[in-house]
């Protein structure tokens, strides 16, 4: 009709925010595209479970940061919250106790906000060189967290990238665009499984 608004339509899709550091961010990547996230939502259209993904990662985040930014991210609406946070706090060998507490803060503020939520929890392994004891306590913690805040684990977000030069940027921290693929292939399983018990 002449004269009338166009009508725009509401984007019903699942929202699935993704809280984490640079590994998230896509740090280094030429194109924005390329971050694991952006490869997670091309999946997710194409195997024909399409969701808006919001990519909050931040270079040097810490648990405690996430922790810090979460009540400003939650005034957005969102369906699942993929939390890649410990990174940061491994390689500056901070207490392992405090990133569960942080975690389990980052999950607990997410479901007074959105009872319905889904959250998954990427897995992170801290340098060998902080030792055995050090690396094993943090590795718990993923699990930890997950088991006792009903949390989905990813069991270790950077499985099969980490240490592979040809997959890593020259600081051999960051993905490249293949590492990135990978990472992504490593999320898919579990966030579609989430995806499809959303939509049934």
């Amino acid at each position: 009709m002449v004269g009338s608004e166009a009508q725009v339509p509401s984007d019903d899709r699942p929202v699935v925010v993704f809280l984490g550091t640079s590994l998230t961010a896509g740090l280094g990547l030429e194109r924005e595209q390329d971050s694991y996230v952006a490869r997670l939502e091309v999946m997710g259209r194409d195997g024909g479970l399409s969701f808006r993904a919001v990519n909050a990662g931040v270079s040097g985040e810490t648990s405690a940061g996430g922790l810090r930014r979460v009540d400003w991210i939650l005034r957005e609406r969102l369906d699942v919250l993929v939390i890649e946070l410990g990174a940061n706090d491994g390689l500056r060998g901070q207490a392992p106790d405090a990133m569960r507490e942080n975690l389990t803060e980052v999950i607990r503020r997410t479901r007074t906000r959105y009872p319905e939520a889904r959250v998954l929890l990427a897995g992170m392994e801290a340098p060998p060189n902080l030792g055995v004891g050090y690396t094993s306590a943090f590795r718990a913690i993923f699990l930890e967290v997950a088991t006792t805040e009903d949390a989905i684990l990813i069991p270790f977000l950077l499985d099969g990238v980490a240490g592979v030069p040809e997959l890593n940027q020259a600081d051999r921290i960051h993905p490249t665009p293949d590492g990135h693929q990978r990472v992504a292939e490593n999320v898919w399983p579990i966030l579609r499984a989430v995806l499809e018990d959303l939509t049934s």
